[in-house]
């Protein structure tokens, strides 16, 4: 998480609006990196043959150059490309029942949307009629902190950004809306296949002093700190051949770091392309029929950085030593803590392959298994909106709990080992008393003093913002979150509105799936996976003993203790809703206020792009050409470069900027002018050349085309 100085702060301010502007860069303490058992027995029961489904599926690449989304940094601004992101949809009909139905969004973005979903349903609704609708659509992001900002709707997460990106928010739902399309129009009969796998190596706890504040027993039960099974469930064509895929598995998407400022879809993009041009080599990324989702799961408290987290400190004697325990410090500070990837001491992107690998290999393990078991049953859905702020229920001891309008504690500006924060917070801070009274004052600047009763309703957290209450120019926080379930057969997905720890994805699975079998609606065959941050982004869910410790999961978890209990006792009450003929909706709290059209922008537009004297656009000098900027055409399904073999007869393009063997690089070289870096790493022999694809804007505001071709080199 990168936090600007306050001096900083001010020497930039220099926008029209300058008290939003500055109140963006001095809001410094927003958002940090967003942020074993054996695996579940499946009986093997061979594959179907009946066409019991329809099955669709369709991927569209989407984004826009702009601030970053995860890392909550200001200075990482998107650059370039290394992969793009893709939304990847799979829908599934019940063949004897076509109005049964699910379409599951999986995209490479940070988190789910309520914003971007809104006009993703609205659009379905005029193309679509009553076939996707709120119940059976859902949007999950993989949680990749590479990718784009600036769409998602509430204040908070907009601010390093610099407020609301349209065009960004334009493209995910067109690229979303395309691969959408492409499901709805392949839909064919075709069956379903279910099994799982241990993948070790692939993850890691990166707060395990919170989880051992969970019961002695219950972390008896599992091996590990963190959830090791990858869930896959298959899509084949009535031949038999495999069309398609999901795979569950929890990572965060920080395998790059935060200095990393092209935009990539991080480990679980990797591993989607890594499967994808597995089953079809030929195929240009984009190109591909098959479709592989890979998904983020119960992921709040998992890092990819597997060799754990040590001390960055140069002249410190503790400089290479592992991280204090308990706080994530380095000499009692948080800034120079940093996790180190399994490709480390060659780079992140070694990293971030490795991650992605792990993944590939252990789902194609399970696809290529002939004990996959079939699925076979209802398709089902139910969703209702629930308001967080007020939400009262039952515990199963029969005492009332609730929810708390919005805050954030101290430890969420700690940071975390993926991302660490600055100044002098520090993880696991859940004293009453602040550790630096200044913050005390400052944060009564931000947002509004708490109560007494928000402060003995987020108890032991210390409150640092009270975004619940803070709603000017807009909603900083969101007070509403979906709460929907998915099944198909015997598989139920629990979408969830946020980021669940590894011991609060279990709970919250295990309950469901016991909820499941005692009403009725499915027998012991019942497998339950959770799938999220999806359609809005409510933060994080622990344990109500890891938030008593208060590390940045605990301090992030924006609705109070009883978080996760709400979420158990609402899913619940859901269950009757999955059961074989199942009609009628179950009541809910009003959808959230849209925020869209309050957005504030401070981005600027595109003014001129011109080449240097006696240059054009797409003059090479080497593999640097006189470039333009990249939002004046995003080229969707298109690219900004191809990597040309030569061949008798002529140029045959072997890579395009989705390939991670390439990346795009853009950078102004003053206020008219700019170039654009493009690389390659081939190992084939042959004689190549690079090709530039860009779009030039004129001073007049007309936007033309051009392409540059590099000298031609050898490899080999």
């Amino acid at each position: 998480m990168y936090l600007p100085s306050l001096s900083t702060a001010l020497a930039d301010s220099a926008f029209p609006f300058n008290w939003i502007h500055d109140a963006m860069r001095l809001f410094v303490v927003y958002l940090a990196a967003f942020f074993t058992v054996s695996p579940p027995t499946i009986e093997a029961q061979g594959s179907s043959s009946s066409g019991e489904y329809l099955i669709g599926l369709g991927e569209h690449s989407l984004g826009e150059p702009t601030n970053m989304m995860g890392y909550a940094s200001l200075p990482q601004t998107d650059t370039g490309l290394h992969m793009r992101q893709r939304s990847r949809a799979f829908i599934v009909v019940d063949a004897s029942n076509p109005s049964e139905r699910i379409l599951f969004i999986n995209s490479d973005i940070c988190m789910g949307d309520t914003g971007i979903r809104r006009t993703i349903l609205s659009s379905l609704q005029s193309l679509y009629g009553d076939l996707y609708t709120p119940a059976n659509t859902a949007l999950v992001g993989t949680h990749a902190h590479s990718g784009v900002g600036g769409y998602l709707e509430n204040l908070l997460p907009q601010v390093t950004s610099l407020g609301y990106v349209n065009a960004t928010a334009a493209a995910i739902v067109s690229g979303t809306l395309k691969a959408i399309a492409d499901a709805h129009n392949s839909l064919a009969p075709g069956n379903l296949k279910l099994g799982n796998t241990t993948l070790l190596n692939a993850n890691r706890n990166r707060s395990p002093s919170a989880y051992l504040a969970n019961p002695k027993w219950e972390r008896a039960m599992y091996e590990e700190n963190q959830d090791t099974t990858v869930t896959v469930l298959g899509f084949e064509n009535m031949d038999g051949d495999a069309t398609g895929l999901l795979s569950f598995f929890p990572v965060h998407g920080t395998s790059l770091y935060e200095n990393n400022t092209l935009v990539s879809g991080d480990n679980k993009g990797m591993a989607a392309w890594m499967y994808e041009s597995y089953i079809e080599p030929s195929s240009m990324p984009g190109n591909n029929s098959f479709v592989a989702g890979f998904i983020q799961s119960n992921v709040g408290d998992t890092t990819p950085n597997t060799l754990g987290a040590y001390c960055e400190s140069p002249g410190k004697p503790w400089d290479g030593q592992p991280c204090e325990f308990e706080h994530s410090t380095c000499g009692n500070r948080t800034e120079d803590c940093h996790g180190r990837g399994p490709g480390f001491r060659i780079s992140d992107f070694e990293s971030n392959r490795i991650i992605g690998q792990a993944q590939f290999e252990a789902t194609r393990t399970v696809m290529e298994d002939s004990n996959m078991t079939a699925v076979s049953g209802s398709v089902k859905s139910v969703h209702v909106y629930l308001d967080m702020t007020t939400y009262t229920f039952t515990l199963p001891n029969g005492t009332l709990a609730k929810t708390c309008p919005a805050a954030l504690g101290y430890s969420f500006a700690g940071g975390t080992t993926d991302g660490p924060g600055a100044f002098d917070f520090v993880q696991g801070d859940n004293s009453s008393q602040s550790q630096n009274p200044f913050w005390e004052v400052v944060k009564r600047f931000v947002t509004p003093a708490p109560s007494k009763e928000q402060i003995a309703c987020h108890y032991p957290k210390p409150i640092l913002l009270n975004s619940g209450y803070n709603h000017q120019p807009y909603d900083w926080s969101p007070g509403t979150v979906d709460v929907q379930m998915l099944r198909v057969g015997q598989f139920v997905i629990l979408v969830m509105p946020g980021e669940l720890t590894t011991m609060a994805g279990r709970r919250m699975r295990d309950a469901l799936r016991a909820k499941l079998i005692a009403d009725g609606v499915l027998d012991d065959r019942a497998y339950v996976v959770i799938a999220g941050p999806a359609n809005t982004y409510g933060h994080y869910v622990t344990t109500r003993e890891e938030y008593s410790v208060q590390r940045y999961e605990g301090a992030s978890t924006i609705f109070g203790p009883a978080t996760l209990e709400a979420y158990i006792n609402k899913y619940s009450e859901l269950v009757p809703y999955l059961a074989k003929g199942a009609s009628g909706m179950p009541s809910s709290n009003a959808a959230p206020p849209e925020q869209t059209s309050k957005a504030i922008s401070l981005q600027t537009s595109v003014v001129v792009d011109n080449p240097p004297i006696f240059k054009h656009f797409g003059d090479s000098r080497s593999v640097r050409f006189v470039g333009a900027n990249p939002r004046n055409n995003l080229r969707l399904e298109q690219t900004f470069l191809t990597v040309d073999r030569q061949t008798d007869g002529g140029w045959m393009v072997v890579r395009t900027d989705s390939h991670p063997s390439t990346t795009y690089q853009w950078n102004r070289t003053s206020k008219v002018r700019s170039q654009s870096k493009l690389r390659m790493m081939e190992r084939q022999q042959g004689t190549y050349r690079i090709t530039y694809y860009g779009d030039a804007k004129s001073l007049l505001g007309s936007i033309s085309a051009f392409t540059g071709d590099s000298s031609t080199f050898s490899v080999g």
